[in-house]
């Protein structure tokens, strides 16, 4: 019989690499959606038949409980979130409720129906927030510097409470940043390949961006999905930092992205400083040496690889559109 996988968040970049990936290990794949009538499936839209789709939401507690109690699913991944920083400042407590409460609301449920699921908690490198250290591990204090960043780091600690308090299997995969053509256009890293791409073809004469100087760790989310299913592989719950272990600023991102299609990023690019954040984070750079070394996980993909492989994949989208 087939171990069943539950997935919150599958619509979403994630969520869908992870569904894909989880398939080819032969598992039974559930995707937890909300009700909407406006539910984008795009990202899934290749797998829909392979895949099975079932209503909840981490909003409402009971709705897990059902759910749950309905599937007995051997995995739970929790990806679902408000994800998106900007937004985190103009709707705080809403973030609070999905990013924050809706993994208590999802542990509660385990503890509920079956402490032997075990869960896979989505947190972030947002959590280190104001760090003193050139490289984040996970011994790093969690020095959060937005509502985002602080409803991950409750939801961490959720993971460990209910790991000590109550024997779940619960873990925290503290990942740093990761990309790819799926990724959403309001992510700096998207609108870089898509301006770039639109530029290219002549459909827009400038990109807009916020902070140049801003450095973060990209990688693949390709890559990163593995490391999460390996995480629930293990003997023993724990907490892992994924990361690539190499720093690049938005600038260096922009360089190359534009570098890539033949152009003079300097020509095109405009900075908007409605586009900063209130409170930003300048550096940050992850050391994945224990998931290395415990997972046998590392990155495949590299940071100019990845840069191109999303202006690509822009420029084959936007001469589709132009046709």
């Amino acid at each position: 019989m087939k171990r069943k996988v539950l997935i919150t968040g599958i619509t979403g970049q994630d969520g869908s690499y992870l569904a894909e990936f989880l398939l080819t290990k032969g598992y039974q794949v559930y995707g937890m959606i909300r009700r909407s009538s406006t539910e984008n499936f795009e990202r899934i839209n290749p797998i829909l038949n392979r895949i099975d789709l079932i209503q909840g939401d981490l909003l409402d507690q009971l709705s897990l409980v059902h759910l749950i109690k309905h599937l007995r699913p051997q995995e739970i991944y929790n990806l679902a979130a408000q994800s998106f920083v900007p937004t985190s400042f103009t709707q705080p407590i809403l973030t609070g409720q999905f990013t924050a409460l809706g993994v208590s609301r999802m542990l509660e449920a385990i503890r509920l129906v079956d402490k032997k699921i075990r869960f896979y908690q989505a947190s972030s490198s947002e959590m280190f927030g104001h760090v003193e250290t050139s490289i984040q591990n996970e011994k790093t204090p969690l020095k959060p510097r937005n509502p985002y960043g602080a409803a991950k780091t409750y939801g961490h600690w959720m993971c460990h409470i209910y790991r000590e308090g109550y024997g779940i299997f619960a873990v925290s995969g503290i990942l740093f940043n990761h990309e790819s053509p799926k990724r959403g256009k309001e992510f700096v890293s998207r609108r870089i390949s898509y301006g770039v791409a639109k530029i290219k073809l002549g459909l827009a004469e400038r990109l807009t961006l916020g902070n140049l100087k801003a450095r973060r760790d990209w990688g693949f989310a390709g890559d990163y999905v593995k490391a999460m299913w390996l995480m629930l592989q293990q003997n023993r719950p724990d907490d892992y930092v994924i990361a690539t272990g190499k720093s690049h600023s938005v600038e260096d991102f922009v360089r190359t992205a534009f570098a890539y299609v033949g152009l003079s990023w300097k020509k095109y690019v405009r900075i908007d400083p409605k586009l900063l954040r209130p409170t930003e984070l300048y550096s940050l750079c992850g050391d994945a040496s224990k998931a290395r070394k415990k997972l046998g996980w590392k990155p495949e993909m590299k940071f100019e690889e990845l840069v191109r492989l999303m202006v690509d994949e822009d420029l084959i989208k936007l001469s589709h559109e132009k046709k």
